[in-house]
């Protein structure tokens, strides 16, 4: 399959490997002494990180062989288990888990209301789900990878459908890390250039793979040999807002059942 947008830990990613592990450490006061859950946790880097805090923690992914790496790097730890299972749906019992994470995995599958109704049905009475995915109105060009990405209004509207309580933050950036967004726009749009009909919108994901992983990677690259705070950025240059949403990087939904 052709979905699997996975961490990547080079140098050249340090401000996307920060940006999404932000998630972690906001969820980290949510889930002390509580059973939970993390679907989408790839090798456990996250995950692993919920378990120092939980009373058990379980992550989810499809694939057998990204459970089984993430099984070798995280097994010592007690309270941790990983589960292999394409969702929905969630491969675990009704109302078993405190907690239910999903970073940055929502926007990769089609059935996304059925997969926050089985969210629900795992979720004890009371329990929190806490989902965050990129902001299409901050994104400029098309990712292969991403089935479908979600403006606020549109997050608001499918989840207040399912859960009894919905919360919406946005993550939003110190100056550092919007001037690297900043350059890392400019670089995008130049090479949008090449296709002004705006073919890569149409062409078929898979198409798009391999051409967007390479040019992803040399903006990485780039950025960090031109913006010296690439490295320097790290977690706590991100923050949460509830003011003008439409200009944060993610959404962040709480909702409890």
């Amino acid at each position: 399959m052709f979905d699997r947008e996975r961490p990547s830990f080079e140098d050249s990613n340090n401000v996307t490997v920060k940006r999404c592990f932000y998630a972690y450490e906001f969820a980290a006061d949510h889930v002390k002494g509580k059973d939970t859950a993390d679907i989408g946790c790839a090798d456990g880097y996250g995950t692993t990180y919920l378990a120092d805090y939980s009373r058990s923690t379980v992550g989810v992914d499809y694939s057998e062989s990204t459970i089984e790496e993430a099984r070798k790097k995280h097994g010592t730890k007690k309270n941790l288990s990983f589960r292999s299972g394409k969702v929905p749906p969630i491969p675990l019992a009704d109302e078993s888990v405190d907690v239910l994470t999903a970073f940055q995995f929502i926007e990769h599958i089609h059935s996304r209301p059925a997969f926050m109704r089985d969210v629900k049905r795992v979720l004890k009475p009371g329990g929190m789900f806490i989902c965050t995915t990129p902001n299409i109105k901050m994104s400029i060009a098309r990712n292969p990878f991403h089935v479908h990405e979600y403006t606020f209004d549109e997050m608001k509207t499918e989840a207040s459908k399912i859960f009894d309580h919905v919360e919406l933050m946005g993550l939003q950036g110190n100056e550092k890390v919007n001037k690297y967004y900043e350059e890392n726009s400019k670089w995008a749009k130049r090479i949008l250039r090449i296709d002004p009909l705006g073919f890569h919108k149409i062409l078929p994901a898979s198409w798009l793979v391999k051409p967007y992983n390479l040019l992803t990677s040399l903006m990485r690259k780039n950025l960090m040999e031109q913006n010296n705070d690439t490295l320097s950025i790290n977690s706590k240059d991100f923050f949460l807002t509830k003011e003008n949403l439409d200009h944060t990087w993610d959404i962040y939904l709480v909702a409890k059942k």
